[in-house]
């Protein structure tokens, strides 16, 4: 379809984690309607693009975009704004990408750039704690010609209009959805290429495999349940290493499983007892959703909007963060009970299902690219 409007989408990696899956959904939803092409701060992570329907949606990943990585000097910046040029929106994803962004208003006029919208999700380990006071800088000035600013959280929106002294009328909090009828259906074992035994009770998240998500510690935590609770983390990533080595050093390897990631996680999800987080930073993590639709308890750090997205019943079960001991507190009283565990997940999925249901978050997004395309597109 030559005539379909072109989009550019720049994100700081295409692994298969939160944003990443929500974009390759939304691709998805939106059909043959839109060109899409798809570029990656680290080209080599790009294990969503298999998560996109290719007989639903034009998907291309150029090879000759400028990187999204360097100092952002003047030529740079102007030779990624260069690039901007074919395409009638541009979309950009988190800190990665925002070269891409500053270019972009940088020369937006001189060279009649099409409109661009921002997408934060949040933050990696380097701004976990405190934000950076160089990148908040850095932001505000860049973001000052983004036709919206779009965000999952509560807790991002506040920032962005706190710190980042973004207009209101620019921020739209569209919470992450997902197909919550496919996450309450029954699991698919022969999906995880990993046998659950008779006996087993698994731990389960669905994560990239980087420092902020700090799976060591959810290993350390898993160590202090009882054996036959097993840990399986669905994911891939850099931290795979640091993961296999903290289960040799709390000597429960056998009961640490990495079976790399997958692109149905809506098969296997319901194959976990509980669902676990132990993340150093988090917004709105599309994973805690999918858990509870697929009626799970879940027990996480308090970090990002984690505590307000789960049940009432739930919120009892989100830890103190960057803490082993307390994880494993709460993992033990979840595993202990069983049919507090049954009645947290029913409350989970109820609560999914009426507010995070994937059809009113590609709604709401195709109403916001819309109106950036300005007629060239329409849902």
């Amino acid at each position: 379809m030559s005539g379909a409007a072109k989009i550019l989408h720049c994100h700081s990696t295409f692994a298969a984690g939160g944003k990443e899956v929500r974009c390759a959904k939304l691709i998805s939803a939106f059909g043959n309607g839109l060109q899409h092409h798809i570029v990656s701060a680290m080209p080599n992570e790009m294990g969503a693009r298999a998560l996109i329907d290719r007989k639903r949606a034009q998907v291309g990943y150029p090879a000759d975009f400028p990187s999204l990585t360097g100092r952002p000097t003047p030529g740079r910046l102007i030779e990624i704004a260069q690039a901007l040029k074919p395409y009638d929106l541009i979309l950009t994803y988190n800190w990665g990408a925002m070269d891409v962004v500053m270019a972009h208003t940088v020369f937006a006029q001189h060279l009649g750039l099409p409109p661009l919208i921002h997408h934060e999700d949040g933050f990696n380990a380097d701004e976990a704690n405190q934000l950076k006071r160089s990148r908040n800088w850095y932001r505000r000035i860049a973001l000052g010609r983004a036709h919206s600013l779009i965000v999952p959280s509560e807790t991002l929106e506040r920032i962005a209009v706190d710190v980042w002294k973004q207009p209101r009328q620019r921020i739209m909090r569209i919470p992450n959805g997902i197909d919550t009828r496919a996450f309450s259906r029954k699991p698919d074992a022969s999906k995880l290429r990993l046998v659950k035994r008779d006996g087993e009770k698994w731990v389960g998240t669905l994560a990239g495999l980087r420092a902020v998500k700090q799976l060591p510690l959810l290993v350390q935590a898993v160590r202090q349940m009882p054996e036959n609770w097993h840990l399986v983390i669905v994911g891939e990533g850099p931290e795979k290493d640091a993961i296999q080595k903290a289960a040799v050093d709390a000597e429960i390897s056998h009961r640490i499983h990495l079976p790399g990631a997958i692109s149905e996680p809506e098969k296997v999800i319901g194959l976990f007892d509980i669902f676990a987080l132990s993340s150093k930073s988090e917004q709105f993590p599309l994973s805690v959703v999918e858990a509870m639709a697929a009626g799970l308890p879940v027990v996480a750090p308090d970090v990002g909007d984690v505590k307000s997205i789960v049940g009432e019943r739930n919120r009892n079960f989100i830890a103190v963060r960057d803490n082993a001991e307390a994880l494993a507190a709460m993992l033990n009283e979840i595993a202990q009970n069983a049919e507090l565990s049954a009645e947290i997940g029913s409350e989970n999925r109820s609560k999914a299902v009426n507010l995070y249901d994937a059809r009113q978050m590609v709604d709401r997004y195709a109403e916001i690219y819309s109106s950036a395309l300005a007629g060239k597109w329409s849902r």
